[in-house]
Parts: C-alpha cells; sequence; structure tokens
C-alpha cells in the first residue's frame, strides 16, 4: 500500500465497507479512527453478509489485525455484541485491538439524544439517537468517560457519579424523566470493562510500530464527508470529522505518512435523514433506485433519499480531502434509466450560476441543480472485468465525471459482491 485511508465522499453509504473489504486483503492493519456504532458496514460474502458497526472490515481476513482507535466514541454493550456476533460466525477476534483511550457511550447520551431530537420538533437533524453527539460533547466538556476508566472500580464510581448525579439532575428538573440508576451502571460497566480489557492496546504504538515495521496500513472512514462537523451542511451532520483529516487527528498518524487518500462514492446520491439535497428525485425513477440499490440503512433500516449525482458536492469533498483517486460504486443500479443526469452547477431564483456550495444552508435549500444529460445504459453490467467491457455509454457516464471533476477513477462497482468490480 503502504499506508492509505478511504473515506465517503457523499453523505455516507457509498459502500466504503465493499472497497475497505477489497484493500484489506492486502492489508497487515485496519484503522477505525472515528464515529460510533452510528456507523456501519455491509460486506456481502458468498451467500453471507457481515454488518459491522465499529469493528475495521479487516477482522474479515485471518491475517489482518485490526484497531478501533480513540477518535472513536464507543456503547460497550453494543461493541460487545458485535463482537459475540461475529464469534459466532466463527470469526477469530483474537486480532482486534482497541485504544483504551476511546471515549465511552452512557445511558445518558442516548437518553439526552432523543430528548434534543424531540425538542427540534420541525428542525431535526435525523439522528440515530445512539448518543454519539452528546458523547463528544462530554469529550470537549471534559465530563466524558474512557474505556480505561471501565477497569478501575474506584474512578469508574467518581466519575459515574459526579457526572450522572448532574445529568439526572437535568433530567429530573427540566425534561421531567426519571433519573438513570446510577449503581447499577457503574456494576454494568464494570462487567463490560472486564470483558473488554484483554482487547486494550495502546493505539500509539500500535501504529507506530506498523509504520516502523513497513506494514501496509489501511484506515477506514465512517459515514461521509458531507457530514464532516467542520465542512458538511452543518447542523445536519454527524458529531466528528469524518475526511481524511479526521482520520489522522482521531488515530496517531500524522499526514506525511499517508501515502494515498481514496475517496467512494455511488453512481448516483443518497441521504439518511434532514437537511438540503439539491438533487433529490421524488418521483417513479428515485423509488427505483431505491429498490434496486437496496437503500434502506445499516443501522437504522430507514429509507435513504435519492438523488442524481451532485458533482458540485463531489468536488468539494475531493477538496477537502486531498483525494487522490475515486471509486464510483453502483453504477450497476442505474440500469434502465434514460437519461442519467449529473449535476454539474446550481442556480438561484434570479438565474445565477453558482459552482460551490454556499456557506449558508438557507440558500443552500433554495438553490436548484444545473444537469447534464446523458444516455443511460440497459445492458446488465455484472459480469463486466475491464473498462473497455462496459457499454458506451457507461463509459461516457464515468468520463464525464472524471473530467468535471478532475480527479482519477480507479474501480467501478457493478455488483454488491466483493467480486464484483472493474479495477481501473
Amino acid at each position: 500500500m503502504p499506508t492509505k485511508i478511504v473515506v465517503g465522499s457523499q453523505w455516507g453509504d457509498e459502500g466504503k465497507g465493499k472497497i475497505i473489504d477489497i484493500l484489506s486483503k492486502q492489508a497487515n492493519l485496519v484503522v477505525r479512527s472515528q464515529g460510533g456504532n452510528n456507523a456501519g458496514h455491509t460486506i456481502k460474502i458468498g451467500h453471507k453478509t457481515f454488518v459491522l458497526k465499529l469493528i475495521p472490515s479487516g477482522i474479515l481476513y485471518d491475517n489482518v489485525n485490526c484497531l478501533i482507535s480513540c477518535g472513536t466514541v464507543i456503547n460497550p454493550e453494543a461493541l460487545i455484541d458485535e463482537i459475540k456476533n461475529l464469534q459466532s460466525q466463527q470469526i477469530s477476534l483474537n486480532r482486534l485491538k482497541i485504544d483504551p483511550l476511546a471515549h465511552v457511550i452512557t445511558p445518558w447520551h442516548i437518553a439526552f439524544d432523543e430528548i434534543l431530537e424531540e425538542a427540534r420538533k420541525n428542525a431535526k437533524i435525523g439522528t440515530t439517537k445512539n448518543g454519539i453527539g452528546p458523547c463528544y460533547a462530554d469529550k470537549a466538556y471534559r465530563l466524558g468517560l474512557r474505556l480505561v476508566d471501565l477497569t478501575n472500580k474506584q474512578t469508574l464510581a467518581e466519575k459515574l457519579k459526579f457526572v450522572g448525579t448532574l445529568k439526572n439532575q437535568i433530567l429530573e428538573r427540566s425534561f421531567n424523566r426519571p433519573p438513570i440508576d446510577i449503581n447499577s451502571t457503574i456494576e454494568a460497566f464494570l462487567n463490560f470493562g472486564e470483558f473488554l480489557k484483554p482487547f486494550f492496546a495502546d493505539g500509539v504504538q500500535v501504529l507506530k510500530q506498523a509504520y516502523e515495521n513497513n506494514e501496509n496500513i489501511l484506515f477506514e472512514g465512517a459515514q461521509g464527508s458531507l457530514l464532516d462537523i467542520n465542512f458538511g451542511t452543518y447542523p445536519f451532520v454527524t458529531s466528528s470529522s469524518t475526511t481524511a483529516g479526521g482520520i489522522c487527528t482521531g488515530s496517531a498518524i500524522g499526514p506525511t505518512k499517508i501515502d494515498e487518500t481514496i475517496g467512494v462514492a455511488k453512481a448516483y446520491l443518497t441521504r439518511v435523514g434532514e437537511g438540503p439535497m439539491p438533487t433529490e428525485i421524488s418521483n417513479e425513477i428515485g423509488a427505483q433506485i431505491r429498490e434496486v440499490g437496496h437503500e434502506f440503512g445499516t443501522n437504522t433500516k430507514r429509507a435513504r433519499r435519492i438523488g442524481w449525482l451532485d458533482c458540485v458536492l463531489l468536488k468539494r469533498s475531493i477538496a477537502i480531502n486531498g483525494l487522490n483517486k475515486l471509486v464510483v460504486n453502483k453504477l450497476d443500479v442505474l440500469q434502465n434509466i434514460n437519461p442519467l443526469k449529473v449535476c454539474y452547477a446550481y442556480k438561484d431564483s434570479a438565474g445565477k450560476i453558482y459552482d460551490t456550495m454556499p456557506p449558508s444552508l438557507d440558500n443552500f435549500s433554495q438553490l436548484q441543480p444545473v444537469y447534464e444529460e446523458l444516455p443511460g445504459f440497459f445492458e446488465p453490467i455484472g459480469n463486466c472485468k475491464t473498462f473497455s467491457q462496459l457499454p458506451a455509454s457507461c463509459q461516457n457516464y464515468l468520463n464525464f465525471i472524471e473530467k468535471l471533476c478532475n480527479c482519477k477513477i480507479c474501480m467501478v462497482g457493478v455488483g454488491p459482491s466483493r467480486l464484483e468490480n472493474i479495477i481501473i
């Protein structure tokens, strides 16, 4: 490799899990650097489908080590369930390492996530209500609990009694909610800590040793760049940095040590939750893409919103990540749709043209997409193994994207399995 980053270039759900799975075959270490169990990678191997939420996709290869780094936030109960589920499918977890400095999602975080989303009424974010945002907020408030704290009864009790008492006062007095039992939470977390402790490893040393040994290191991004807390469609974003820069800060790797950054995009666009989406398709074509592409959330099962490919936003992702290469997934889903539309600009009610996303979402939500219409294709493409085997209209579609975005397309997904790809 030796050191690669894979990030989502849209609003998540781009099929990163499949690409990371393919690249993991060549890796010695696969690292997850941010987010929590609100993210999910679905990987299809033969007749088996694996759904991974926190554990890196490399765990499916017997010779690949995996690290959950300290930039993540971890619901210990959910992580233990994921470990046990993989073990029940005969997947060895001996190669999994978890940085004990990762912050812990508590029952209070989940409760406040639900309360905040309900309070927003007509301005809902579309959160998964897994407590991700409140956990990152407490990390910034310096009220956070870390995995290492779950292995020390005195430390855990002191921290949870202090924070739990504060949180319970807010639950009862401000929201008329019942308090969360602190003592039972301490007991449960001590059990979680005992289970997870054998997996603990210093993430700094794990990465330092792997890099010095010239091992192939792969960093897998969670969610997508348009959900980044800094550069995404704020406030309709996640609570961590989902870009290549966020991967560096969420793990122990400096930007000078990254050799390649690969972005993953669908051949169309999807979004889960609220927020502006200029190219959204609300007619029967959108419904067709949703059904053919199985566009339902990995974790939430929510139907995803569907849109035409938006290259204004894709170019933004290429810029903020410094992408070297681009993967275009799920091209096969667009079969039998004619014409295919690609957004290359926006225009306002006065006819002014914009080729970038404006900073104000009020302005963004009022802009209309400007499309290039390209011929569709009707032949199945799942058996295509080379670019030249694709129908001419598919080649034209990909060439148009590559030229417009000025980023080399290195792989095209023509089906759901790890074998249905064209390497360019």
